[in-house]
């Protein structure tokens, strides 16, 4: 989780200051004058506000002290004390003007600086080629973007041919071939410009087929068309790239002709190329993935929230961290997951135990501390030599003072081991060898690139596997980074930047800026490697809740939340093929085993999925959601609440550990599907 006080905490903390009421006469202030009026800056610079307060009939008044407070938007950007606005990231930052005269009530007015893409320094095409038969039609996209790599959405593209007796382009992007020959298609944006090149063949087809001519299939299965076109001398024409449409229902198809539907029924997919059309049947019958639950075991947790949980190698042992003044590391007795027992506990100054690890050895510990009293945060590493009580036997603080909100052990033959640790305060990623556990050092950082310093960046977790390190940057994106792979000769003490997957934000959560007001919390929150892809998942939390509604009710204080899953299969160009999004909550920490992907969904409980196969298009659409649990409890630090934070899978057993945050540690197993007998 991106700190409770990132999230829950912090959107509470989002309301402006409201002076206590008094016996202060009126402020002869009547209204504050911001200038700019509607202040807008370039994502990397900065913008001065000034201010003017004038009383009633428009006169300054000469006494009038002003001040500036932010009150959300606190990742992408910050104001200072004079009202120089520093933009670190797209989005909007709210900002309380205050004017105060001696002697009377303060007045204050909210300004809503929107922080902008910077100019465009490129522009790309899709598809980056194309070929067509005479007479067929295809729409291109055009998508520029910042020096940043923030996608400008409402740029005007120029678009022109080279050949307009081959392929016309209109202002739209609507490509239409018009006669056999190569033309090539420019789309311009400012001064940037990319181009693409398409080749026209004749459209005197003799044949259009599609492969296969008919499939069955489950909703979610992923079905792959292949067009095979022949002209008038029967030879077959190679690479042309079709029209794919289908009906009728719900459902997706790429360009490559792959299908996938979301409904059981009938579907009909077409390949248009030219005048000449084919079709493919496909009959898709229900997924079928639904199974029952059992509530195992249950810790409940009511004198603090409860954080991360953790299982030893052995399985027969668990950490639970806990927050909100915690303080407080547990050790639990598992083996009987029937009957968890607190065996002993582990007290550090640090407010909330966040994120808890152990050595794949299962020899000693790492937790993080966040919020210590003295500023001494970093990260505590016990010793495991009796599992049941953990013994603290260093520390790791040097230039993690601000805060580790997440912290992940990683060991490979050739390196030894190693945590890697997420800054709070620079949102750096600090490599710490702990090769000798009693005397951790630090060997290397890295950093996402910012023109503003630190403002805008913030690195929330850590996953790494076989050598790479996905990095959830929150504004960001995916960042992977080579840390002893060798495809980009990285290693621990000098980490190597191999792709980033950078998505706009903002227009992903326009719905809840809409619902909530500006300044709202959203950001690349973790990552999971599983196969060839990584799932990506999102934390959001509206600015405000519902107006009138308790502020920790499903309508207080409800997440959002959209999980990606990105095509890794080719490492250096990541792309975003599917997505799942919970119809309540939103999607915070992940666990995959075998083909199923476990979530904590905040107050979406906890949910499971099936991940089998190809993935693409909308997976809850698809009908692959296995099982889901509401994990509120009437006796729970929230009363009736759930907030499920995420799930650690035992090994040992297949059990599901899900932590939430209001209701303590729940132990759950998914039984096999129910079996009825005629």
């Amino acid at each position: 989780m991106l700190r409770l006080s990132f999230a829950l905490l912090g959107a509470l903390q989002q309301q402006p200051a409201v002076a206590p009421a008094g016996a202060l006469p009126p402020s002869p202030v009547a209204r504050i004058v911001v200038t700019p009026a509607n202040p807008e800056v370039a994502v990397g610079e900065t913008l001065q506000l000034r201010v003017e307060a004038r009383d009633a009939e428009g006169r300054a008044v000469p006494n009038a002290q002003i001040a500036f407070r932010q009150f959300g938007g606190s990742f992408e950007g910050e104001v200072d004390e004079q009202g120089l606005v520093t933009a670190g990231a797209t989005g909007t930052l709210p900002v309380s003007v205050v004017a105060m005269v001696p002697g009377s009530r303060p007045v204050v007015q909210r300004v809503d600086v929107r922080m902008v893409p910077g100019p465009a320094v490129g522009v790309s095409v899709a598809p980056a080629a194309a070929k067509l038969v005479a007479g067929q039609r295809l729409r291109l996209a055009a998508t520029s973007h910042s020096a940043q790599g923030d996608q400008r959405a409402n740029d005007p593209v120029a678009w022109r041919s080279s050949a307009p007796g081959v392929a016309r382009v209109g202002a739209d992007g609507m490509v239409t071939a018009v006669a056999p020959g190569t033309a090539r298609l420019t789309a311009k944006v400012g001064d940037v410009s990319d181009e693409m090149q398409v080749q026209v063949v004749s459209g005197d087809l003799s044949s259009v087929e599609i492969a296969p001519a008919q499939m069955d299939a489950r909703t979610g299965d992923v079905v792959k068309f292949k067009v095979t076109a022949k002209d008038r001398a029967g030879r077959t024409i190679e690479g042309l790239t079709p029209t794919w449409t289908f009906a009728p229902g719900h459902g997706v198809i790429d360009e490559d002709g792959a299908f996938v539907g979301y409904e059981p029924g009938t579907y009909t997919v077409s390949a248009s190329l030219g005048a000449r059309t084919a079709t493919a049947g496909v009959t898709l019958a229900r997924r079928e993935v639904r199974r029952p639950l059992t509530v195992v075991g249950r810790l409940p947790r009511t004198r603090f929230t409860t954080e991360e949980v953790w299982i030893h190698p052995d399985g027969n042992h668990a950490y639970l961290g806990s927050g909100s003044g915690g303080d407080v590391l547990y050790a639990i007795d598992i083996s009987n997951p029937a009957s968890p027992v607190v065996t002993d506990s582990v007290i550090a100054n640090t407010r909330r135990v966040n994120d808890v690890m152990t050595t794949p050895d299962g020899k000693y510990l790492v937790f993080t501390r966040e919020g210590a009293s003295d500023r001494k945060n970093g990260i505590v590493i016990a010793s495991l030599e009796d599992p049941k009580h953990p013994k603290p036997i260093a520390e790791f603080t040097q230039g993690v003072t601000a805060g580790v909100h997440s912290a992940f052990i990683y060991q490979q033959p050739k390196y030894g081991t190693h945590v890697y640790l997420t800054n709070d305060g620079t949102g750096a990623l600090h490599v710490v060898d702990i090769n000798d556990p009693y005397h951790p050092k630090e060997v290397a950082q890295w950093r996402t690139p910012k023109a503003t310093g630190d403002v805008g960046r913030t690195l929330h977790d850590i996953d790494v596997q076989d050598g790479l390190l996905y990095a959830s940057y929150w504004n960001d994106g995916l960042v992977i980074l080579d840390v002893g792979n060798g495809m980009k000769g990285g290693s621990p003490s000098d980490p190597k930047l191999v792709a980033q997957y950078k998505y706009d934000l903002n227009e992903l959560y326009r719905d809840v800026e809409a619902t909530g007001g500006p300044g709202f919390i959203r950001g690349t929150h973790t990552a999971w490697r599983h196969k060839n892809y990584v799932f990506i998942a999102d934390e959001v939390f509206p600015a405000s809740g519902v107006k009138g509604a308790p502020p920790r009710s499903a309508a207080g204080g409800r997440a959002y939340g959209r999980l990606q899953v990105i095509d890794v299969s080719d490492l250096t160009h990541p792309k975003s093929v599917a997505w799942y999004e919970p119809e309540m909550g939103g999607v915070h920490n992940v666990w995959v085993a075998g083909d199923t992907l476990y979530m904590g969904a905040y107050n979406g409980g906890f949910r499971a999925f099936d991940v089998s196969g190809e993935l693409r298009g909308d997976l809850r659409a698809q009908g692959r959601e296995i099982a889901h649990l509401h994990t509120a409890d009437p006796n729970g630090f929230v009363q009736n609440t759930p907030m499920a934070w995420g799930v650690v899978v035992n090994k040992k057993d297949g059990l599901a550990y899900v932590n939430d945050m209001y209701n303590g540690l729940w132990i759950v197993r998914i039984e096999p599907k129910s079996v009825v007998t005629p």
